[in-house]
């Protein structure tokens, strides 16, 4: 059920355009804000029961949670278990020296956006650790905020949006043979009946197909989904994924009459849980993206150099967690473990409380929760290229989706997008020249049994630059990087399976609780948001498993807006 929430203290009008669409939100400007979501100060009281804790993987997760419990907590005990030789997960960034100067390559994420809700939890984590004057921003009305492309079969096609005209952006719609159909789709989408209520779940695929026809989700759809999940749209679900979207035909029997009135009724749809978010709102107009002059990595970076300065923080790389079991007789979870070499042995440690940051497959293994194992991940091959010439790129922008829609013969390669990281983000690299970066395989690789080598990889990558650019000189500086299972993928049921496994979390009586991108969102500022939640959860006693969101009701609100 929907509830209307009206609280006078909230003036959410700034807010008013966050909601347009499925989170499709403006940028802000200052990142200074000085509130936590999950802080000591803000909690009403304080949960005694916890007096050592295990974080389960040094991903960003892992250590925003270990951050975020050291403050909050700053007498317990905090171990965090990580099975690799380095910390920080997926955010990978590497400086090279190129003549007098240097670049900057990321293989992970490259930059964030500061959308509510999560950004600006994201940005708090930032000011706290005094990141502040490294980072590097995006202002919403740059070229390369506003500019972004779909390759449909022959050539690059400008999306519609802010920075052209209105009459472009129709004739846009109207004219260009990729949006095909989507004006009349839309026009006819509210009198189409809406879904049998006791429909649960279905793919994005079906979901857009059924609403707007399957024009628009084999040729929209599906390239804004290998830009942010590399995935199916066959079988990724549409209710995990476009929320709003789901609850918009569910409330108003239409997409798009919800989406008008989220837009002119002034009210907004959001999630119960992310009101609280907008009692202190930061300032942050007209920046669209940021990233920090070293890189993402700088994250990571600085969040471990914190936690290496806390006496109370114990780092355990290349250690493997075996199994973990609920003790009855102490209410302590115990835990096994082996380091990384030969003839190791297993090694016991009991902890009050357990949070997983792992991918849900992993943690199925150790802990038995079934529901995990239908969470797969796909594999990315990211390929960066550096070229000495500053003019290579054909039009100016963020960069460009491969929807699947185009036909083989244009992308033999997989390719799922291209980014020109010299256009989205300026600041980093001290020497002029075109910086991009090509992202392979994804779903395309399901079930192949091995993966192109570098290579390899580095030949399909310039033969897409060739085909979809017309970039034909050799690049200055190439890296390859294989990134395995590093996209969980939200199939079709996650939703339910997430409350399953909630319930099978009990059996654990709040001692192990999850957070990272296997649950609530793969983004880098969804995973700093879940380690937030989790901690406050744990901090207060509001929490029982990371997974309240799934089981709590009511989850949407309708929130009024105040006038200006």
């Amino acid at each position: 059920m929907n509830k209307t929430f009206s609280p006078s203290s909230f003036n959410v009008t700034a807010f008013s355009v966050l909601f347009k669409q499925c989170y499709v939100s403006p940028s802000y400007h200052k990142p200074y804000c000085r509130q936590h979501f999950a802080t000591q100060t803000s909690t009403a009281v304080i949960n005694d029961d916890v007096k050592d804790v295990a974080i389960l993987g040094g991903g960003i997760t892992g250590l925003a949670c270990a951050y975020y419990l050291s403050r909050d907590l700053p007498n317990i005990k905090i171990t965090l278990l990580e099975g690799t030789s380095r910390l920080g997960g997926w955010l990978k960034t590497e400086t090279i020296n190129v003549g007098d100067g240097s670049i900057t390559f990321e293989q992970g994420p490259r930059s964030l956006r500061t959308a509510f809700p999560n950004g600006p939890v994201t940005l708090d984590l930032v000011s706290k650790l005094g990141l502040e004057r490294r980072l590097l921003a995006t202002d919403k009305k740059s070229i390369a905020a506003q500019s972004r492309y779909i390759y449909y079969p022959g050539r690059l096609v400008r999306l519609p949006g802010p920075g052209q005209s209105l009459l472009k952006n129709i004739s846009s719609f109207a004219l260009e043979p990729v949006f095909k159909g989507t004006l009349s789709a839309c026009f006819s989408e509210p009198f189409k009946p809406p879904r049998d209520e006791r429909l649960k779940d279905e793919s994005i695929a079906s979901f857009i197909s059924r609403r707007f026809g399957s024009p628009l989700a084999n040729n929209l759809a599906s390239a804004f989904v290998h830009g942010v999940y590399a995935g199916n749209i066959d079988q990724l679900s549409v209710r995990s994924i476009f929320p709003k979207l789901w609850m918009f035909e569910g409330s108003d029997r239409s997409v798009l009459k919800g989406l008008l009135k989220a837009r002119f009724s002034g009210t907004v749809l959001m999630p119960a849980q992310d009101i609280k978010l907008l009692k202190n709102p930061p300032d942050m107009k007209g920046w669209g993206t940021f990233t920090f002059v070293g890189g993402i990595g700088e994250l990571a970076d600085t969040l471990v150099k914190e936690l290496e300065k806390n006496p109370n923080v114990m780092i355990q790389k290349q250690t493997n967690v075996q199994s973990l079991e609920l003790q009855r007789t102490t209410s302590d979870i115990q835990i096994n473990v082996t380091r990384t070499g030969p003839r190791t042995p297993t090694i016991q440690q009991n902890f009050s409380h357990v949070i997983s940051t792992i991918s849900g497959v992993n943690l199925d293994k150790i802990a038995d929760l079934p529901p995990l194992r239908h969470t797969p991940a796909v594999t990315v091959m990211v390929v960066n290229l550096f070229f000495a010439r500053h003019d290579l790129l054909p039009v100016h922008g963020f960069g460009y989706l491969v929807p699947r829609s185009v036909p083989f013969s244009e992308n033999a390669e997989h390719a799922l997008g291209v980014v020109f990281d010299s256009e989205a983000t300026h600041g980093q690299d001290t020497v002029p020249g075109t910086k991009v970066t090509v992202m392979l395989g994804g779903h395309w690789w399901d079930d192949w049994p091995t993966y192109p080598d570098e290579e390899e990889g580095a030949k399909m990558a310039k033969a897409i630059l060739k085909r979809h650019l017309g970039i034909v000189m050799e690049p200055t500086v190439i890296r390859v990087g294989l990134q395995k299972d590093c996209i969980p993928q939200y199939t079709v049921g996650h939703f339910e399976r997430m409350v399953q496994t909630s319930s099978l979390l009990k059996r654990f009586e709040g001692r192990l609780r999850v957070a990272g991108s296997s649950y609530k969102g793969v983004g880098l500022n969804d995973c700093v948001r879940a380690a937030s939640d989790v901690v406050r959860g744990l901090v207060d006693g509001t929490g029982t498993d990371g997974l309240e969101s799934f089981v709590s009701e009511p989850q949407w609100v309708w929130l009024k807006t105040s006038p200006n």
